[in-house]
């Protein structure tokens, strides 16, 4: 416990990330409390302040690390890396103060972040509601990040451990998934919130390379600042945002991440699940400019990380969207200007190492933003982390496009991880298309051939392109004999 400070939950006022802490008490940062988890095989990077220019020392288990303050009172040091364990306490002493965490454990620890559905909690959906009481007597921790605002980088956020798992669904499952199969302990680190877009996460470093997100940052600072400094000052006043002003908040670029985001760094983890894009998805420009935009702001989590950091992106599942610069609103076409074109940007953080992405073009609803089938989302995205970590020992990808071959009147589309290819229904594939030059798209009759699926249709004797699952509620069947989708693609390169 704390012996000269607030619980965690309170003591995280809000500084800009270059200040000095308040006062010259011995403080650790943000993420750190009791309950926490560590991460496993990796340098543990510790930091916080005290007074200026005074000897700092950790203690975790059987290693020792000290340092010096700068003069602004700020420290930081680095323990070695340790075997998943614990529970430990981690003593942290300087001029005759002491901070004595307890029950420490050292295991695998992502951040789970983006918007509404990574929000989303369970206390609608049964399966997952259950899972959440088992997680209680598991090694599973979760550090709760408040929704918060901020104009420039804070040194420190609001946020508490929580013994057990969180309230996110997606977060829960994954933690609950990834501890069933590592059996080590978990944490997962929720900071999200509804309606952010991603350049609501983003810094202002990055608007030189993306002209659109410096844009936005001009509408902030010419037109938004006065409003949104007002309703900060209203709340640290103790007055409460009203929906309307919460909407608004969250939807401005750059605040989540200097309060939400900037302030967890460097904590160590493994990596990062990230849930969000239907704040970027209503039109087909927008949908398109996040192909450029993910991988870059990738690349940037890993200058405040490592190098190493692991990237995973949920897919956004099938919804009934159309664009209004649609030639066709039948959320089954391959043509229309639907979440389809948002699917394929997103998938362009496959062109990092270290990442993944958890295919959803099986689940989702029609009609509903916000679908309740979450639950094999958090499987996915753990048989991902798994893999990643020891690549080879799981299969985590379901039948992906690896190769296009025209035979005459048909389609050869070979496909890789497709060991056991087969429909969960047991009848022909759906959600395949083909064209000859004309563009001109047929919904295919495909047959399984080994690790290929044969595609022809009468009104094609030449196919030259196939599309598969690109649309916005696409019907499919197809997977593998791990029962994982096949994820969508197209093999033509022309603009909608």
């Amino acid at each position: 416990m704390f012996r000269f400070f607030l619980p965690l939950a309170l003591l995280c006022l809000a500084l800009p990330a270059n200040s000095p802490a308040l006062g010259q008490d011995l403080e650790l940062a943000s993420p750190f409390g009791d309950h926490m988890v560590l991460q496993r095989e990796l340098p543990l990077n510790v930091w916080g302040w005290s007074k200026p220019h005074t000897h700092v020392e950790v203690v975790l288990a059987d290693q020792t690390a000290t340092t010096q303050s700068d003069d602004q009172g700020r420290w930081q040091l680095q323990l070695k890396p340790m075997p998943a364990g614990g529970p430990f306490t981690m003593t942290t002493t300087s001029e005759g103060q002491s901070i004595a965490l307890e029950d420490v454990l050292v295991g695998e620890v992502w951040i789970c972040s983006g918007q509404s559905n990574m929000q989303m909690g369970y206390g609608g959906i049964p399966e997952i509601k259950d899972l959440a009481q088992k997680a209680k007597s598991l090694p599973i921790r979760c550090l709760s990040v408040r929704q918060d605002v901020a104009f420039e980088p804070q040194a420190k956020c609001h946020a508490r451990w929580i013994v057990g798992p969180g309230s996110s669904a997606v977060a829960t499952t994954f933690a609950y998934d990834l501890q069933q199969a590592l059996d080590v302990p978990v944490a997962v680190i929720e900071t999200s919130w509804g309606s952010s877009s991603i350049e609501g996460w983003m810094p202002r470093s990055m608007a030189p390379e993306m002209p659109h997100f410096a844009q936005q940052l001009k509408q902030l600072d010419t037109q938004d600042h006065d409003r949104v400094a007002k309703l900060i000052q209203d709340r640290d006043a103790g007055k409460k945002w009203i929906l309307e002003d919460n909407i608004y908040l969250r939807t401005r670029p750059n605040l989540l991440y200097n309060a939400m985001l900037y302030p967890l760094a460097p904590y160590t983890v493994r990596g990062m699940v990230w849930y969000q894009g239907e704040a970027n998805a209503g039109s087909l420009s927008s949908m398109k400019q996040y192909g450029e935009t993910l991988p870059a702001w990738t690349k940037h989590l890993r200058s405040l990380w490592t190098e190493d950091l692991q990237v995973l992106a949920v897919m956004l599942p099938r919804y009934g969207h159309i664009a209004g610069s649609s030639p066709t609103k039948e959320v089954a076409s391959p043509t229309g200007h639907s979440w389809a074109w948002f699917r394929e940007s997103q998938a362009k953080l496959l062109t990092l190492p270290n990442t993944g992405i958890a295919n959803t073009i099986d689940l989702g609803d029609v009609k509903d933003i916000h679908p309740k089938d979450k639950r094999p989302i958090g499987k996915r995205l753990a048989l991902i982390a798994e893999n990643l970590l020891n690549p080879g020992s799981v299969e985590a990808s379901g039948p992906t496009f690896a190769e296009l071959k025209l035979e005459g009147s048909a389609a050869v589309v070979k496909l890789s991880h497709a060991e056991g290819l087969q429909t969960n229904d047991g009848k022909s594939p759906t959600g395949f298309w083909i064209a000859g030059k004309d563009r001109q798209w047929k919904p295919a009759e495909a047959e399984i051939a080994g690790e290929s699926i044969r595609l022809t249709h009468p009104e094609v004797p030449q196919p030259t392109a196939v599309r598969y699952a690109f649309a916005a509620f696409p019907e499919v069947n197809l997977v593998n004999a791990q029962q994982l989708p096949a994820v969508p693609f197209r093999t033509d390169d022309d603009q909608p």
